[in-house]
């Protein structure tokens, strides 16, 4: 490791080696220095950690260059082959059309025309603008006295109110794309000359959340039966206090749900995974190790990372052999339409068993010279515990290979909960855990319903005019009947 053509680890060794030769350094002094260059070794692995050697993102690797593009290969710049385009093009019937007549002018003179057709071309805007419609019921009044009152549509209850489209709005900008309240606000306030309050939005947002008890219910019901599922979890904020955001889904669904702890808890009160019996894909997290009704599988991007660290930190050769293993097997799996015929499993199955075997010997168990009575397991170091895993869960690490269902890595998980972040980014936080599962529903049913084809603004529509997309809708009502 050099840093700044200094080479570090041979310096340090260099220090230690004359701190074994200084005879005349006191305990004290000794046990300090000893310290120090414990703190230096620690310090110097997690400077040189960067995003392909932990999770740490691109964002943060130091001394990045923000210019840096990955090479082109032999692609040609724009769509590839098979891309499909999204050119805009005319339509059948415009909104408004403007006829432009010749200037006679300009055309020569002597001669007689007659109109033989058109050219076209169409321009396509947008309006932004509010849109009042008054509603007035009829009064009738009898001979009698008595009058009568033409009924409202339902849910026009008040004097002066918002319509659907005005809450699809609000909700679409504050919960799809994480604007802020204030914000939602001026946008309403300068482009609609509507002024929306934070409460507004607040209840907006609420009246969503509550519409979806159902369809919660519902998204909870079809996890728990599938096949596979993805499962992770990352830190939010709450009010200053530090909570967890727990992401189940899969190809087709989505849920989230914040709680103040990151394990069994929390995972048996959203009370999907204690009845989940397929296959579970996390990042060995050992909690999720507690659900013994389902097959696990690990997430081997994790691995890659961690081996790519093993190999350039710690100097560990079998690091870098199960690394390029992992990474040919998963093309082998991709070519043979994601799962391996039994020999040739078996085949990769003896081959990573011959890798963890030599590796034993390069990464040995560290040994026990603890005085006699002392308990507790042995520290081991970063590799060490690596492989100790690859050794454990081998079936967990390689199920890709033998199950079509079960992907390489954990990534869907990964990408479900990554906007997370973001939003913590732009706000900071949740300024309470109401808000923040209010938001945790919402995101959740555009989630899904984006899974399946249906766009966040239809999805909000079918919502506020009371309803719910007909593949939400279809199957609730295939249980309803079932029970």
């Amino acid at each position: 490791m050099k840093i700044q053509d200094i080479d570090v680890e041979s310096t340090i060794e260099s220090v230690k080696l004359s701190l074994k030769n200084e005879k005349d350094l006191s305990p004290a002094l000794r046990s300090s220095l000893e310290v120090l260059l414990l703190l230096v070794g620690l310090l110097l692995n997690r400077v040189t950690l960067n995003s392909s050697t932990s999770s740490i993102p691109p964002s943060q690797d130091p001394n990045r260059d923000k210019k840096a593009r990955p090479p082109r290969g032999k692609r040609k710049p724009g769509g590839q082959k098979g891309h499909k385009g999204c050119t805009l093009e005319p339509v059948a019937e415009p909104d408004e059309i403007v006829p432009i007549k010749i200037d006679k002018r300009t055309i020569p003179t002597g001669v007689e025309y007659k109109e033989v057709g058109y050219e076209s071309r169409q321009v396509f805007d947008i309006k932004i603008c509010a849109v009042v419609t008054e509603y007035r019921a009829q009064i009738l009044e009898g001979s009698d006295g008595y009058q009568y009152t033409a009924p409202f549509p339902e849910g026009v209850v008040a004097r002066a109110q918002y319509g659907n489209t005005v809450k699809v709005q609000a909700v679409y900008l504050s919960q799809k794309q994480l604007i802020p309240y204030e914000r939602v606000h001026e946008q309403f306030a300068d482009q609609f000359l509507m002024p929306l309050s934070a409460g507004t939005i607040h209840n907006f947002n609420r009246k969503a959340f509550d519409k979806l008890e159902e369809y919660e219910s519902w998204v909870k019901y079809q996890l728990t039966n599938s096949t596979l599922l993805h499962v992770d979890e990352t830190g939010i904020n709450i009010n200053g206090k530090r909570h967890w955001l727990h992401c189940t889904s899969n190809l087709q669904f989505t849920y989230y749900y914040p709680h103040e702890r990151r394990g069994t808890e929390a995972m048996d009160q959203i009370d999907i995974l204690p009845h989940f019996t397929g296959v579970l894909c996390h990042d060995h997290w050992k909690p999720y190790y507690t659900y013994l009704f389902c097959l696990h599988s690990l997430c081997n991007a994790h691995h890659l990372r961690e081996l790519q660290r093993a190999w350039e930190q710690d100097k560990q050769a079998w690091a870098r052999t199960m690394r390029q293993y992992l990474i040919e097997l998963n093309t082998a799996v991709n070519k043979a339409q994601g799962k391996l015929d039994l020999d040739e499993a078996t085949r990769w199955y003896a081959r990573y068993r011959r890798i963890t075997k030599k590796a034993q010997i390069e990464c040995p168990p560290p040994i026990d010279n603890r005085r006699s009575g002392t308990r507790g397991r042995l520290k081991r170091s970063k590799s060490r515990n690596l492989l100790e895993r690859l050794i454990n869960y081998e079936d967990d690490v390689l199920r890709f290979m033998s199950d079509a269902i079960v992907p390489f890595t954990n990534n869907q998980g990964e990408n479900d909960i990554r906007m997370t972040k973001v939003q913590q980014k732009i706000s900071g936080c949740f300024r309470s855990m109401d808000g923040a599962l209010i938001s945790c529903r919402i995101r959740g049913y555009l989630s899904t319903c984006r899974k399946n084809g249906v766009s966040a603004t239809d999805a909000l529509n079918m919502l506020f005019d009371g309803q719910l997309p007909s593949f939400i809708a279809n199957t609730i009502q295939s249980q309803a009947q079932a029970a």
